[in-house]
C-alpha cells in the first residue's frame, strides 16, 4: 500500500531512541525526510547513521524542548532546511513515581513541562508551517491516559490524558484547515533501555507473571508496532482520521472508550 508520504517532511520529537527512534525509521521507509530533536547528541548520532543507511535525509537537533523557545527554533530549523513541515510527532516524555501527598510542585513541573506544555508550544509553532498543504499531528500518549494507571502515577496518568484531550479539541479547531490531529495510547511496549526491559532483566519471574495477568497475547509489545501505527495515522490513508485515539496495546487496556 503507497501511504503517500514521500518526500513529507516529519520533525519527531524525542526521536533518537525507543519508539520515536521507530518512528523515525517507518517514516524513512516511506521516503520521509526527517528532522529529529532529543536532549542527547550521541543517541541522535546513532540515530542519523542508522536512518542514513536507510537512505533517509535527516537533520538531528540536539534540543530541550522544554526550554520555552524552543519549539519556535525547531520549526524554524527545519523549514530553513527542508522548506516546509508536513508532520510532527509529539513523543518525548517521562515519569516520575510518587504518592500524590508526596510529590511537591518542582515534581509536577518537571513532568508538565516535559510531558505536555512542551508539546503545547512545539505544536502551536508547526501550525504556521502547515497551513498551507495541511499536515499531521501525533502525540505519543498512553492508555495510562484513556484509564487509571495505578498508585504512584498521579503526575504521569494527568499528563497523557491531557495530551488526548489536547489532541482532540485541537483536531475540531484545526480541521477547515486540513491540519489532522491524532494520539496514539501505547500500552507496555519493550525496546532496550526501556523501563520494561530493565524490569524483565532485574525481575524475570515477576515480569512473566506480569505479562501472564496483564498481556492477552501473552508478549510485551515492540516500538516498531507502535511506528507502524503513527506511520499510517500520519499518511494520506488516514485522511478521515482525526480527532481518534488509537490503543497500541495488544488487548492490555480495559477502557470501553
Amino acid at each position: 500500500m503507497d501511504l503517500g508520504l514521500e518526500g513529507k517532511v516529519a520533525l519527531i520529537a524525542g526521536g533518537s531512541r525507543g519508539i520515536g527512534l521507530a518512528i523515525a525509521h517507518g517514516l524513512a521507509r516511506e521516503g520521509c525526510r526527517l528532522a529529529l530533536c532529543a536532549r542527547g547528541e550521541d543517541d541522535l548520532r546513532r540515530a542519523t547513521v542508522d536512518l542514513g543507511a536507510l537512505g533517509a535525509e535527516v537533520l538531528a537537533l540536539p534540543v530541550d524542548i522544554t526550554e520555552g523557545e524552543a519549539g519556535i527554533r525547531l520549526v524554524d530549523a527545519v523549514v530553513d532546511r527542508f522548506g516546509s513541515l508536513d508532520i510532527l510527532v509529539n513523543n518525548a516524555g517521562g515519569n516520575r513515581r510518587g504518592n500524590f501527598a508526596d510529590l511537591d510542585d518542582d515534581a509536577w513541573e518537571s513532568i508538565l513541562d516535559l510531558n505536555f506544555k512542551a508539546h503545547v508550544r512545539l505544536s502551536r509553532a508547526a501550525i504556521p508551517a502547515m497551513r498551507e498543504g495541511g499536515g499531521s499531528i501525533v502525540f505519543v500518549a498512553s492508555i495510562y491516559g484513556r484509564e487509571a494507571g495505578g498508585p504512584g502515577l498521579a503526575i504521569y496518568n494527568s499528563t497523557k490524558s491531557a495530551l488526548i484531550s489536547l489532541s482532540k479539541i485541537m483536531a475540531l479547531e484545526l480541521a477547515p484547515e486540513g491540519i489532522r490531529v491524532n494520539s496514539v495510547a501505547p500500552g507496555s511496549i519493550r525496546f532496550p533501555g526501556g523501563s520494561w526491559d530493565r524490569r524483565c532483566r532485574d525481575d524475570p519471574e515477576g515480569m512473566a507473571t506480569f505479562v501472564e495477568q496483564n498481556l492477552p497475547l501473552g508478549r510485551f509489545g515492540r516500538a516498531e508496532e507502535v511506528a507502524d501505527a503513527v506511520t499510517f495515522l500520519v499518511s494520506e490513508r488516514a485522511s478521515l482520521i482525526t480527532g481518534a485515539c488509537l490503543n497500541v496495546d495488544g488487548g492490555q487496556s480495559r477502557s470501553l472508550i
